[in-house]
């Protein structure tokens, strides 16, 4: 996006097959999720993932007396996301951006199908909807602590072939949240599961607007399962190693 600081990135240990994008929520950036890329990594897996660590750009945001700070698209209010209005132009603009770093690694040499869209809170929001819709089939998406965007539009946003219809989705969400509810997080899900989705929805007590380590190791476990790394001789043997760290 012309106005967001480029993209962190966490390049692969050993030979790249797959990426994990992973969008920040209101008012961070990319480097506040940038640890993930080291957290996962801690159990010995990922070595063949690329982590990107996308910027949004600074937006005036309305509920914020219109302080201009990173935002995926403008929020009027932090009231029920049911009955509020969507900034739709800005949500657009940055699935655009999102189904670009997506197609931007098939590009690459990366099959769409090594390929996992993510993030928190505004991030997650956008990535749900971004997944859903993007006209290449993805390995998986996730959001945590997140709700439904454009719910008029959703489904008619996807590809005429649906090609994530099916395409496992994780969402984590706590209990104890102040800023997106709960309820919001249950009924994202519902909503989904209702039009086909194939969503796991995981409740985390006693967790605000945040994530916790039982949160992180299950999304860890479940990204395992969507891009687990190749054997040696499935095109991914070792390269020269390159720093994971950020």
């Amino acid at each position: 996006m012309s106005s967001a600081a480029a993209a962190l990135i966490s390049p692969a240990i050993k030979k790249h097959t797959s990426t994990v994008i992973v969008a920040h929520g209101l008012g961070d950036s990319g480097a506040g999720w940038s640890w993930f890329a080291r957290e996962a990594r801690q159990s010995g897996n990922f070595a063949q993932t690329k982590f990107i660590f996308p910027n949004a750009p600074q937006i005036p945001i309305t509920c914020n007396g219109g302080m201009r700070m990173p935002g995926w698209y403008d929020i009027e209010s932090f009231g029920d996301v049911a009955n509020r209005s969507d900034d739709e132009a800005g949500i657009l603009r940055s699935r655009t951006y999102f189904h670009k770093l997506i197609s931007d690694e098939i590009a690459s040499g990366i099959p769409s199908t090594r390929i996992v869209l993510g993030g928190f809170s505004q991030g997650g929001a956008m990535s749900l909807l971004s997944g859903a819709t993007c006209p290449s089939q993805l390995a998986g998406i996730f959001g945590l602590s997140c709700y439904l965007l454009l719910q008029k539009k959703f489904q008619s946003l996807a590809a005429a072939d649906a090609p994530n219809a099916k395409t496992p989705i994780f969402m984590g969400h706590g209990d104890a949240d102040p800023v997106v509810q709960y309820k919001w997080g249950q009924a994202t899900a519902a909503q989904l599961k209702e039009w086909g989705y194939d969503v796991e929805f995981k409740t985390y007590e006693g967790l605000p607007h945040s994530a916790d380590p039982e949160e992180l190791a299950d999304l860890a476990g479940w990204l395992k399962e969507r891009i687990p790394d190749l054997p040696e001789g499935d095109g991914a043997a070792k390269g020269s190693a390159v720093s994971g760290s950020l």
